[in-house]
Parts: C-alpha cells; structure tokens; sequence
C-alpha cells in the first residue's frame, strides 16, 4: 500500500524532503500558502521586470543539495546554472580598511596581512586547524539528536576537546588573529544563525571554514532558482504541490495529526512534516494541551535569532565597481550586537549587507538597470522598537549607510522599491517574533535540545528546517531534510533512497510508533 505523506510549507527544507520521500516511493502533497516555492528562499519578481532574492542570497557547500539531486536522479549543476564568486565578499570595516575575500590562500594571505600584518600566516593555520574540525564533526550533522544521549557517542566525546564547546566563536578565533578586524572577517559569519560571535558557540568557525574551502555561489537567477528547480523536479516525481493554499487547522486523533485543512478541503496522510517556521506553526495550529515539551510557554521563553530590515531597490543603471557581496562591519561592534540582542533598540551605525548581483547576473534586472539588496540585523519583534513610527525614519539610515561602502547618489535612481521589518516578517511570512534565523544556536538550543527532526510532541510529525536539528543556513536546512525523510521512512518500514556515499538507514522510533504500529 502506497503511504501519504503531506508536507506544510514548500520552502527549501520541505521541498528537499519531498524529492527524497518521492524517490522512496511515498505519495507526498506539498500544502503551500504562497504562489511560489521557495519560502524565505524564494524570488520577488516585479512587474518593471527586477527580480529578487526574498532571504538568503549565499549559497554554500553545494555538495549537500548535490547529494540529493543525485539520490533522486538529477544533477544539480545541470538543472541551475552556478558561478563561483572571486572574491567571495567585500568587507568594509567601520573602524578602518577594507577587506577583499578570496578563496585563493596566497591572495588572501596576502589580503590579511595588508590590514594586519601581524596576522601574517594566520589563515593558513586557520584553515588547516578548522579542516580537521569539520571532516571529524560533518558525520554528526547527518545524524538525529534526540536525547541527551545520544550526546555520549564515544566518537563525538573524543571531539570535545577540538570543538571547545565552552569557548565562543571570537574567542576561538582570537587563538589565530590578534586584529579584532580579522577576526570579524571569520566570525560574521554567525549572522547567518542569527548569533553574536562573542555568545555563538566556537564550533561555528566551521561557517567560514566553508565558504573558503568550498566556495561562495551565486545561482544564476538567485537561489530562489534553486528553489523554483527543486519544485518543478519534485512535480516531476510525482508530487503534488498545492501553491496559495495555507492550512488553516490540523485534524488530530489522539496525539496523531491524521488530516490538514484547507479552505480546498481536508487531506489526510500517514504522516505530516513540518515545513513551517516552527514555532509560529505550533502556536497556530497544534493545541498547547497536545504540546507537553513544546507548549506555548515554553517556546515564548526561548532564546530567539534576530530579525532584519530589507530594502529591495531597483536601480537606474549599474555600480559596476561595486563587489557583489558587500558587508559593512559598524566601527563599535559590540555595542552594534547588544543594540540587537539585549537593549533591543535602533542604533545611528548600524551593520549591513548590500547584495549587487547585477555585475554578475544581468538577467535580474532590465537591460541599463540593477537590483541592489540591502539588509540590516535588527531586533526580533520587541515592545522597545514600534515599526510603524521607526519604519521610515530607519530607510534613510540604510540609504546613507549606502555611502559607506561606496554606493554613492542611489536615492535619485531608485525605480522600484519594497520594504521589510521584523512585523512584516511575523505578520505577511508567519515568523514567529519576526527572528528570520529561528530559534537561536546558542549552546542549550543545539542537538537534543532543539526541536526534533521526529518531533517528540506528537504521533507522525516531523519537523524540516531552521527550526530543527541541524540548525539555520541553507546547507543545514538540506541535511534537516536527509536526517528527516530517512526518520519518517524508517517508522513506516520503507527503505531509503539509496544514496552514492553509503548512508545508513535510521531505526525506527521505539515504542507506540513502530513500523509495525503505523
């Protein structure tokens, strides 16, 4: 007998686990409440003809998503064109100098000691000591973490002292650079979880590690490209994906979700994963009685990311003398993060990151035009900061924050415009506080203490995404999926899709959700 699986949300997580479930053979319906696949990695196309990434716009470590075009038959370079980026960003720094990042090492040493020359050498042994970290640490992040337990691997004990829990991600990096500019260059990085560097844990060095040792991508089209690919192969597959049809209630019997509702219908399924921001579906659509760990209490005193302020602007003519990725690094960045994560205020100098991917994607503007994104790392929804007064007042902070990375006169040459703050994020894409990285990654929100893949609250529910184990970032977002899928087909006795690197199937959970119980 065929299984039914339905998936809420089409984002990056929830489409990955609908390729793999579909090559296992399961029957899957994608429940999505906007027109477009992608989620927050989807693209805002306009009618003057620019296109946008909505969220993320780096795309790093391919080989995860490679891995799983290949388990399912296709070839993930053939179905999305892909540029490496040289340099991968430009780094501007508040406190002084510039920083041009190369994956190439004689360059980038050479770039280093520029700003710092007694930092000459560092990065070699940077990279060489994280390289280690990652290759003994990867394996773990294909594996669930369901209880504390599984924290006494004897393999991941052995790794404690390499991956120095206890320190955080600045400190560890201070044990290479002296210059607190380097070490910003190797620690921003954390912004991608949402996290400061001075409370992000140290094994997120592993972040940047990455993005030198594998690349920095731009998907031609933007990574929403990549989503609209995943899509249309996973219809390819056999799934149906049902496009601005958000579920509205969940049909439960016991602790088992057995339909979703939409205004369409009621569809059931043998099982249900989540796809949606995890704690926004939760308080929206599972009753806090049926929540025993997770309850709306609970997830309201957790330690949420930040949020961001997004400008998209289509642009009259071009900067071609401007990088693709541009990050401006405030000249008081500690004071810059605590205005984020503990005054929960706007500050006068804010850190930023402009995209400017005209100079290497014409096709996302018209001919004589560019798009340039722009955002900043702002509070989560907070009582301290009313959108609604601060909205526009803060756009002209991030337009001459423009300036300070050599965007010059961008006010007179904007033909399109749209705007996002932490209310629109909650609000229009049902974030819960706005914190677009999820919950945080600070060390009591990791592993077994986040979300589980098989969510421990109820019967057939699994979770994709940021929300889950692995965490945040679009590569771990693609390896939530694997840990996911092979979770759920374990527990309906189905095997895996076999994969060219040898995974091993996961146990079926014990207890009432055995094989033989579903």
């Amino acid at each position: 007998m065929t299984r039914t699986v339905n998936i809420i949300g089409a984002g990056p997580g929830g489409l990955a686990t609908a390729m793999l479930l579909a090559k296992a053979g399961v029957r899957v319906r994608v429940l999505e409440r906007l027109p477009i696949p992608g989620g927050r990695t989807s693209t805002i196309s306009t009618p003057e003809g620019f296109r946008f990434d909505l969220g993320p716009t780096f795309f790093l470590y391919p080989k995860v998503l490679d891995d799983i075009f290949s388990t399912c038959g296709y070839d993930l370079r053939r179905e999305v064109e892909m540029v490496r980026l040289d340099p991968q960003y430009r780094l501007v720094f508040g406190a002084g100098g510039e920083l041009l990042a190369t994956p190439d090492v004689e360059r980038m040493e050479l770039e280093v000691s520029k700003l710092s020359p007694q930092d000459r050498g560092s990065f070699t042994r940077f990279m060489q000591a994280t390289r280690e970290k990652f290759t003994r640490f990867a394996p773990f992040l294909e594996k669930p973490f369901e209880s504390w337990r599984d924290l006494a691997n004897p393999d991941l004990l052995k790794l404690m002292p390499l991956l120095k829990p206890w320190k955080s991600l600045d400190a560890e990096l201070g044990s290479f650079f002296s210059d607190e500019r380097i070490r910003l260059a190797f620690t921003f990085q954390s912004k991608y979880l949402g996290m400061s560097p001075f409370r992000c844990p140290s094994l997120f060095s592993i972040l940047s590690f990455l993005e030198y040792e594998h690349g920095v991508y731009h998907p031609i089209g933007g990574c929403g490209a990549v989503s609209t690919a995943m899509a249309r192969i996973a219809q390819d597959m056999g799934v149906e994906i049902r496009y601005s049809e958000p579920v509205e209630s969940l049909r439960f019997e016991g602790r088992r979700v057995a339909a979703a509702h939409t205004a369409q219908g009621d569809y059931e399924a043998d099982a249900t994963v989540f796809n949606a921001d995890f704690a926004r579906s939760m308080t929206r659509l599972v009753p806090d009685h049926l929540r025993r760990r997770w309850s709306d209490r609970k997830i309201a005193s957790k330690r949420f990311s930040c949020s961001t302020f997004m400008l998209y602007l289509g642009i009259e003519g071009r900067y071609d003398d401007i990088a693709h990725h541009n990050i401006y690094l405030s000249k008081n960045y500690r004071e810059n993060l605590a205005d984020i994560e503990t005054r929960h205020m706007l500050g006068s100098d804010p850190s930023m990151y402009v995209q400017n991917a005209c100079v290497t994607d014409p096709s996302l503007a018209p001919p004589g035009m560019s798009t340039l994104y722009l955002l900043i790392p702002v509070t989560h929804r907070h009582p301290n900061v009313d959108w609604r007064r601060e909205a526009a007042g803060y756009r002209e902070i991030a337009l001459d924050q423009m300036e300070r990375i050599g965007i010059h006169g961008v006010r007179e040459r904007i033909r399109y415009e749209r705007m996002i703050t932490p209310d629109d994020w909650q609000d229009d894409y049902e974030i819960y506080r706005g914190a677009t990285f999820n919950l945080s990654h600070d060390l009591g929100q990791m592993l077994h203490m986040r979300p589980h893949n098989r969510f421990e609250d109820l019967d057939r529910a699994y979770l994709v995404g940021g929300g889950t184990h692995p965490g945040s970032g679009l590569p771990v977002i693609y390896s939530s999926a694997r840990i996911t899928s092979d979770l759920l087909l374990a527990d309906l006795g189905i095997a895996p899709p076999a994969t060219d690197h040898g995974r091993m199937p996961l146990p079926a959970v014990c207890g009432e959700e055995t094989a033989a119980a579903v």
